[in-house]
């Protein structure tokens, strides 16, 4: 090993690829700092900066790895061919050093060589450790550890190449042709389910990505020790062979041992069962949060989940088996808390929302469609199952038979996970837990009510409810978020499992019955939310008294440039901040409550409740409009005389009183519009509206923190630098000149004490 490190680091090729390395390491490190110090010097706070300057996506360790190939076979291109070129080997076989000790020596000294490119790193890492407020430092080590792996793995495969050949070039070329195969091999055999297993375990693709984000993955630290084994082990055999004169056939079954048994271990070690994760960051942002660890320990027993993929519908190819590995990582974090899950998918066809299919072939029925789509992709069409064969364990008919997810329990619980029609797409940690969360806390019932014109669920228009209510595509929809949804007539009294009654936009008064039965269920302590309406205050305020409020009787204006008069703006109250969480952090963004054609909320009696103002208007430039109702051509001024007032009104009441052992909690709003369709998809510029956010808090309070399920998160706290912009000159003089010209200055010292001697 001596001496092949003295051949090393006497070597012109080695000292230029440190140097290198060292000057591309100093230009990534440079620019991130200098991302970082521009964002400071604009007044921003830096988010995760050590994640940022190291890991991450783009961090020096990331870009870095990424171009490790480039390196690691030019330095083990001569190992063993310089040996074979020069016949140098007869002289180690005719050595009193065995096979073992011949591979091992030249490897030792490769890894230690590798040690340079991990000094060159520390020396950025401890600028940063001293510059970066809480460094996270093991986040950082852990991504170093993962460079240094690969640099392992690289230099193993190199060697064995050098063995193969007496060629240099030749070895270089074929390091990175086995570089390439074990990158593309994660594709091959994806169709076969143990294939697939194996292949994806072998490729080395992406294998450091957990490194890089501060996660230390046991599957992938054995991988990396596996591959280095396997690679030492066929070098040995190589040598071995060359010096016995062994057969080809004795080679290539000791190949074929090692292979299989490496690969064997390898998918053993890599089932969940046997994984075992460790996350260095500080906040363990790779690591499920509390909430949803909570979740998952509550779900004893068995637990499968089971994809169903209809392929006539476009979202088919999420499921596919050539995307399965790439599915279930969505999934990793709760098979490390759960690894008995199991996991199923299920392939059918059944006519479904298919707009390329609808056109290109409108005149095949769903058999014929699939047959077609066989034929063109060469799929086996006995794996796809008619939804007749479906349709007796499952009815996917109310999900419109998209792709979908369906997770049980032993115990028969179940519940549907979805994708959803936004830029993500597929579920989230909050959509995941808040799903598996319904497996083990009773799920709030949400009752509409129906019979005098009220806002719908059923109706997914401007004015409709659906959006909010039970679109399934939606991710935020109460479907999705932990509610069960349902349309109610007050004609009968109120199911004792409703736990909130919803009451929208009345265009005709309750009957003595029906408000007889909605007395009954405020009496009990029933949650209740009602949304009121300009014009329907006759209807709606005998809704009201019972809680000592009432709606303005006028319209609120609020005239500007930009919109017309009837375009509201609210503000959060502190108070409705204390209250819930989500509407403390759209406080601190800035955001507000806006809709159209709004009336005020007032108190006018004491009825027992605890009363806050959660959403007020500004005080000034409002006031309840008495005259113009035209405001496309009309332009309103306040006439007090005329009893317009101007004021800061309440849109927002929040109530609460304690009705036996519980706390009965109350929300009244002084309109419908702000929840429907056309609201809830309307930007406009200047208003920066959160009507999601009130609907997802009211819900909350109305369910008593148990939904929508909040993910709460760390922010990292190494948010801040000690460095000015003026640091960039020094930067990228110390890292991309000072310390590549002192490598420099050094091989040149040794390359001249060389040729002296």
């Amino acid at each position: 090993m001596k001496t092949e490190l003295r051949v090393l680091f006497c070597s012109p090729i080695a000292w230029l690829i440190l140097i290198v390395f060292a000057v591309q390491a100093g230009v990534e490190f440079c620019g991130q700092m200098a991302e970082l110090l521009r964002e400071k010097a604009l007044g921003y706070s830096a988010y995760a900066a050590s994640s940022f300057i190291f890991g991450g996506y783009g961090g020096v360790m990331t870009r870095m790895l990424e171009n490790l190939y480039l390196y690691i076979p030019l330095l083990t291109m001569g190992l063993m061919s310089r040996e074979l070129s020069s016949g140098s080997i007869k002289l180690l076989y005719s050595s009193p050093v065995s096979n073992v000790q011949i591979i091992l020596g030249k490897y030792f000294a490769t890894l230690l060589y590798g040690l340079g490119f991990v000094a060159v790193l520390l020396l950025e890492i401890f600028l940063g450790w001293i510059v970066v407020k809480d460094f996270d430092i093991m986040m950082v080590l852990v991504a170093l550890l993962g460079l240094y792996l690969t640099v392992c793995v690289y230099a193993a495969i190199g060697l064995f190449m050098s063995t193969i050949t007496q060629y240099q070039v030749v070895a270089a070329i074929g390091t990175l042709a086995v570089l390439a195969v074990l990158n593309f091999i994660g594709n091959v055999g994806q169709e076969i389910d143990f294939v697939r297993d194996l292949t994806y375990w072998l490729s080395i693709a992406d294998r450091s990505k957990t490194f890089m984000d501060g996660l230390v993955n046991s599957a992938d630290l054995l991988y990396f020790l596996l591959v280095v084994l396997m690679f030492l082990a066929l070098s040995v055999i190589k040598l071995h062979g060359e010096r016995s004169k062994a057969s080809l056939a004795g080679n290539l079954l000791r190949y074929g041992t090692v292979f299989i048994v490496v690969l064997g271990l390898g998918y053993l070690t890599s089932r969940p069962r046997m994984v075992h994760y460790y996350d260095g960051t500080q906040t363990k942002r790779n690591t499920l949060s509390e909430a949803s660890q909570q979740v998952v320990s509550q779900l004893t027993g068995g637990l499968t989940m089971t994809t169903y993929v209809n392929m006539l519908e476009d979202n088919y190819y999420q499921g596919m088996p050539s995307s399965r590995n790439y599915d279930l990582q969505r999934f990793e974090n709760y098979i490390r808390f759960k690894p008995e899950m199991k996991i199923r998918y299920v392939y059918y066809y059944h006519r479904a929302q298919n707009a390329f299919l609808d056109s290109r072939f409108p005149d095949l029925d769903d058999k014929q469609r699939m047959d077609t789509l066989c034929k063109i992709n060469d799929w086996d069409p006995d794996r796809f199952l008619p939804y007749e064969q479906v349709a007796r364990t499952v009815d996917l008919s109310g999900e419109g038979f998209r792709f979908v997810r369906l997770i049980e329990r032993e115990n028969g619980q179940r519940v549907f996970l979805r994708i959803f029609e936004d830029n993500m797409r597929q579920p989230g940690e909050p959509e995941i837990s808040t799903a598996l969360k319904t497996l083990v806390v009773p799920t709030p019932r949400v009752g509409f009510v129906t019979g005098h014109e009220e806002r719908s669920i059923d109706n997914f228009g401007v004015r409709g409810y659906g959006l909010f209510a039970r679109e399934v595509t939606f991710r935020y929809s109460l479907i999705n978020e932990g509610f069960r949804v349902e349309s109610l007539s007050l004609e009968q009294p109120v199911d004792p499992g409703i736990d909130i009654l919803v009451i929208s936009d009345m265009r005709r008064p309750l009957s003595p019955v029906e408000m007889r039965n909605y007395l009954e269920f405020l009496a009990r302590g029933g949650n209740l939310v009602v949304l009121g309406e300009p014009r329907r205050q006759e209807n709606m305020n005998p809704l009201l008294e019972p809680l000592g409020l009432r709606f303005t009787e006028d319209l609120l204006v609020r005239p500007t440039r930009e919109y017309l008069a009837d375009v509201m703006v609210g503000h959060f109250t502190e108070a409705f901040g204390e209250v819930a969480t989500a509407i403390r952090t759209a406080r601190r963004e800035g955001n507000c409550f806006a809709t159209v054609s709004a009336c005020g909320v007032e108190t006018v009696a004491d009825k027992g409740f605890r009363t806050i103002d959660c959403i007020v208007t500004d005080s000034l430039g409002v006031w309840n409009e008495r005259q113009t109702s035209n405001f496309v051509d009309e332009t309103p001024t306040c006439d007090p005389q005329r009893g317009e007032i101007e004021k800061p009104y309440s849109l927002m009441k929040y109530l609460t009183r304690e009705v036996g052992d519980r706390e009965q909690r109350v929300v009244v709003i002084g309109d419908s519009d702000c929840f429907a369709g056309s609201e809830l998809n309307t930007v406009r510029d200047g208003i920066p509206a959160a009507n999601f956010t009130v609907i997802q808090a009211i819900f909350k309070q109305m369910s008593y923190g148990e939904f929508p399920m909040e993910i709460h998160r760390v922010r990292p706290p190494d948010d801040a630098l000690s460095l000015t912009q003026a640091a960039n000159g020094w930067l990228k003089t110390l890292y991309c000149g000072v310390i590549p010209g002192a490598m420099l200055l050094l091989s040149v010292i040794i390359w001249i004490r060389r040729r002296n001697k």
